[in-house]
């Protein structure tokens, strides 16, 4: 019997290069546009396009070194009326919330811890934009532990005592943090992530 010349069947992945047109569009679609086809290309693609999409992302992560802890004292502005947020802090959260997002949970505790200690000191209005911006943290610290707790469970994590110290690290800076707030009589804001933390037993 003669081979077959039809590759329909091959599952071996195609390697090559992104053609010129796909390429054009690609370099002038809007942001828009490119997460709307994303998610459609995600939801609706073969069963193995979301760990290959993954997997893109953690190399694209690893080459722009997304990893890289903040200057603390870039990350928050102390004023006479209370302590605001600055676009260092906003730049922090992004890649933050790329790396735990695209399951890299422990990779961005190194980057939430550093923001956690870069409150101690400051004081803010307890229902002003500062306090709105620390709830956003103190959600974005609680999906990173359950993307933490993911890789654990998928068998993805290989240097346990690395993570180990991520963790104990995130916790000695909120518990710095609660200590700090209540000196001068404010809301703790990591109320959720504290308790996350707390009842995680899993692995690490």
């Amino acid at each position: 019997m003669p081979a077959p010349t039809s590759r329909l069947y091959d599952t071996r992945p195609a390697i090559h290069h992104v053609n010129l047109m796909t390429d054009t569009f690609i370099a002038n679609a809007s942001i828009d546009d490119l997460r709307y086809i994303s998610r459609s290309l995600l939801a609706t693609g073969p069963a193995g396009i979301v760990p290959a999409f993954l997997h893109a992302a953690h190399a694209r992560l690893s080459q722009t070194n997304a990893k890289a802890v903040p200057n603390t004292q870039l990350l928050f502005v102390a004023r006479s009326c209370g302590a605001a947020p600055t676009e260092c802090l906003h730049d922090a959260l992004s890649r933050a919330r790329k790396l735990f997002g695209s399951g890299m949970g422990f990779a961005s505790l190194g980057i939430l811890t550093t923001i956690v200690r870069a409150t101690l000191g400051l004081r803010w209005d307890d229902e002003g934009d500062m306090a709105d911006v620390l709830a956003t943290i103190d959600g974005d610290i609680t999906q990173a532990i359950q993307s933490c707790k993911e890789e654990v469970t998928c068998g993805r994590l290989n240097d346990y005592i690395c993570a180990k110290n991520s963790v104990n690290e995130l916790r000695v800076a909120i518990s710095e943090c609660q200590r700090d707030v209540g000196s001068w009589g404010g809301e703790f804001p990591f109320d959720r992530a504290s308790s996350s933390l707390e009842f995680w037993k899993i692995g690490v």
